[in-house]
């Protein structure tokens, strides 16, 4: 059986279409995915991410293990409060799973991880964690949302406690603020501005109804979807997974090559790609003709074959967009297999859309 968040039967009374995402019962809309995506676009909307996996590390080992477990460098989160995304990598450079983590205190971390991930990167985070003295602490009875876009953060900042409300405004993008079991990062996965918030259960429930109340559109995992495609950010299991490694991800950002003696996991594998030059890249598409780009479907450049890693239509641009891994020299056009015919497209960079601005030639 599916899990349900807390708000479970919030989303079944507010008329939720229902899906299984990752093993969990999540809304997928409620009644116009299009709406709900120009809301976040033009306003502000509240997502129910309580699916995802929060995970707190402590101990005196506690930076040195995250150190080797994450391609990305914890020793640059230099004060309480700052979080950065990584990648954490198997030997062989494949991405185990994308994540974020924030620096709670010297020897304190949290991690959010993704949820259809949830009991392999549990695994993978204990089996490292042998050789180091820390605890690995899964916080299942926490909840999470997110209130994302442009009027998130105003219309969202009267709903949360006094005490962490001045604070909150004041961060700068990922970077976090915590009192008692709330906990504000101003982060997303939209392309627009707004907080993730952790909180306990009874305490994000009243906020979920808060925020409803206050004019905050409740959102599902179809525009969350659309959002972040147009924002050009990457879905674990589709754009990666463990047979790519971030260099072929457009994630190479993301890897803290410095200082040169950090052995985190993948690093040799990492190494030797980056020497001889990725085969492939991760890269934008924009369909000129008509149809729907899709995961899965074949791209055809003038360098080699790729593949579409996710596709759909774009209601801010009003047309459908991908991201694609194809040849590491491709550029210009190509052709998307659509069905039973050849689409032509052309290969941009990603993002498509920040903050409401459409950043590619269309």
């Amino acid at each position: 059986m599916p899990e349900k968040t807390p708000l479970y039967e919030c989303h079944v009374a507010a008329g939720a279409r229902i899906v299984d995402f990752g093993g969990w019962d999540m809304p997928l809309h409620y009644g116009s995915q299009i709406e709900e995506h120009h809301a976040v676009r033009t306003a502000a909307g509240i997502f129910d991410v309580s699916h995802m996996t929060v995970v707190d590390v402590a101990g005196t080992d506690a930076k040195a293990y995250l150190r080797r477990l994450l391609a990305n460098d914890v020793g640059k989160l230099g004060v309480p409060g700052k979080g950065l995304y990584s990648c954490m990598l198997d030997a062989s450079g494949g991405v185990v799973d994308d994540l974020i983590v924030y620096r709670r205190d010297a020897g304190e971390f949290r991690v959010v991880v993704n949820a259809a991930t949830r009991a392999a990167d549990l695994a993978w985070m204990n089996d490292v964690a042998a050789d180091f003295d820390v605890t690995v602490a899964e916080r299942a009875e926490l909840m999470m949302l997110a209130i994302q876009g442009p009027q998130a953060t105003e219309r969202a900042a009267p709903l949360l406690p006094a005490a962490i409300r001045g604070r909150a405004l004041d961060l700068d993008a990922f970077a976090s603020v915590a009192d008692g079991d709330w906990f504000v990062a101003r982060t997303g996965y939209t392309g627009e501005d707004g907080w993730e918030i952790i909180v306990a259960a009874e305490s994000g429930c009243a906020l979920w109804a808060a925020a409803s109340a206050a004019g905050i559109r409740p959102c599902g995992l179809g525009a969350r979807d659309t959002l972040r495609l147009e924002a050009g950010l990457a879905l674990y299991g589709q754009d990666m997974d463990r047979d790519v490694s971030p260099l072929v991800s457009a994630l190479g950002w993301t890897v803290a090559w410095e200082p040169a003696d950090r052995a985190f996991i993948g690093r040799d594998a990492l190494e030797r790609e980056r020497a001889r030059g990725p085969e492939e890249k991760l890269v934008g598409l924009v369909l000129e003709d008509r149809g729907i780009m899709r995961h899965g479907q074949r791209v055809t450049t003038e360098s080699g074959d790729g593949q579409v890693t996710s596709g759909g239509f774009s209601p801010t641009m009003q047309r459908s967009i991908a991201l694609a891994r194809v040849p590491a020299d491709a550029t210009g056009t190509c052709r998307v297999q659509i069905r039973n015919d050849k689409r032509s497209a052309k290969i941009v960079r990603p993002p498509f859309v920040r903050n409401g601005d459409v950043l590619v030639e269309i």
